[in-house]
């Protein structure tokens, strides 16, 4: 591993962080987690005895994204993590670690006495748990360090951010004595470009990736809402294909399950373009067929169906995708599949990083859907976000007509460990 120095704003960032509570926001890949991490470890090394805690979106990213780089920096022999405990060990102090993904993450910092912790991914966690941390930090001279990135205008973490004592700005200016009625935090805000390390290369690749709302968020490091048009990057005369290249593997098929609501399956290739192909879809719309549809019967319809999919480039039918990924809530489906000998794998129901591995896709024009999928295309140009759930700063699409994007969302993000390799032009996407 090469070691790079700290410079601009992430050592300034370093040198301010005297606050009860610190926080690093805004870009991705900006230096905010390097610099947030070097201060936690010389807070670990020279703050005041008592418990230590950190605390991400779930223990596997906070592992991923703050942990392994600590190891890699410091060696195995000072910084230790025993996973089956949940305790990381850096420089001879126990550390407690912990997930945030859901309310109940509270009751495990409860009744804790701690002298610092460490956050990642702070905006994702529930509001409950941030407001229990504090109530933790009771030893004299505990202070806090997090990170993340940034969320909707109205998000509850924004507004404790506008109260800082002290701002270190986007453009590297500092602001101290915020309106109001200042709380002891120190604000550090960073965009892509603050980080002197990258190649210009991977920057501009970062930033053709990443458009509307997430460019915005992650690359200009800004609160704004989410609104309007989620694919307002999707272009039929781009993206809606009547002819397809040959298929070199036969990725997944997708399915978003519903009974009263449409059940929607669709195949998504790699063509020798090396670029994803929507190949073909199956949609059953009980309230438009006036008829619905048991597990059984639509078990049945859909491997028929697989058997009818027009091979690209030949005159063949039938195709055996690499997985088939199904709706998290579609137990019964899964277990009926399963039971006719057609395994399935739980789909990725992450929304917010399945929208933007869609978005990122489109954007760079790898990925097409044939012009038979009508309803998945009507679909795909009127999904948008949920005004009234980004007024409570939550990023949630309208829950109508959404099955389409859905399946593609699950059929493309479950599998991308499997065709990001493939691809024509190398994307930086979660693991």
């Amino acid at each position: 591993m090469t070691i790079k120095p700290l410079t601009g704003k992430a050592k300034r960032s370093v040198q301010l962080a005297t606050a009860r509570y610190n926080i690093w926001e805004g870009a991705v890949r900006s230096g905010k987690t390097v610099g947030s991490t070097f201060r936690w470890m010389q807070y670990t090394r020279n703050g005041p005895g008592g418990n230590l805690a950190m605390i991400g979106k779930t223990e596997r990213t906070l592992k991923r994204n703050v942990i392994d780089p600590m190891i890699d920096l410091v060696g195995s022999k000072r910084c230790r993590y025993m996973a089956g405990s949940g305790e990381l060990y850096l420089f001879g102090r126990r550390i407690y670690t912990a997930g945030a993904n859901d309310a109940r993450a509270v009751e495990k910092i409860q009744g804790l006495t701690l002298a610092g912790a460490y956050g990642d991914e702070v905006a994702t966690w529930p509001e409950e748990l941030w407001d229990m941390l504090g109530t933790r930090l009771s030893v004299p001279g505990a202070q806090f360090f997090g990170t993340c990135n940034p969320a909707g205008p109205v998000h509850w973490l924004k507004r404790l951010l506008d109260q800082a004592a002290l701002w270190l700005t986007h453009d590297g200016t500092v602001s101290t004595g915020q309106d109001g009625d200042p709380i002891d935090l120190h604000r550090f805000s960073f965009t892509l470009d603050d980080n002197p390390h990258l190649s210009p290369d991977f920057v501009q690749s970062l930033k053709r990736q990443y458009v509307g709302l997430f460019f915005k968020r992650y690359i200009q490091g800004l609160w704004v809402p989410a609104e309007g048009a989620i694919f307002d990057m999707f272009d039929t005369d781009r993206h809606v294909v009547s002819d397809m290249p040959a298929i070199t593997r036969w990725i997944s098929m997708g399915v978003d399950h519903g009974t009263r609501n449409p059940f929607h399956a669709g195949v998504l290739g790699v063509g020798v373009d090396r670029k994803l192909h929507l190949v073909r879809d199956w949609r059953w719309d009980s309230a438009r067929q006036r008829r619905q549809l048991s597990d059984a019967e639509y078990s049945r319809e859909v491997r028929h169906w697989l058997t009818t999919v027009p091979i690209p480039t030949t005159d063949l039918r039938g195709v055996t995708p690499e997985r088939v990924v199904v709706d998290p809530s579609a137990t019964g489906f899964r277990v009926q599949l399963h039971q006719d000998g057609l395994p399935s794998i739980l789909a990725d129901n992450a929304v917010l990083p399945g929208i933007r591995t869609l978005s990122t896709l489109y954007a760079l024009d790898l990925l097409d859907i044939h012009e038979s999928c009508t309803d998945l295309i009507r679909e795909t140009l009127g999904y948008s976000w949920d005004d009234k759930a980004a007024a409570k700063g939550e990023d949630v699409p309208l829950k109508v007509a959404d099955h389409g994007p859905d399946m593609l969302r699950y059929a493309a993000h479950s599998t991308r460990s499997t065709w990001r390799p493939l691809l024509r032009e190398r994307l930086h996407l979660p693991a």
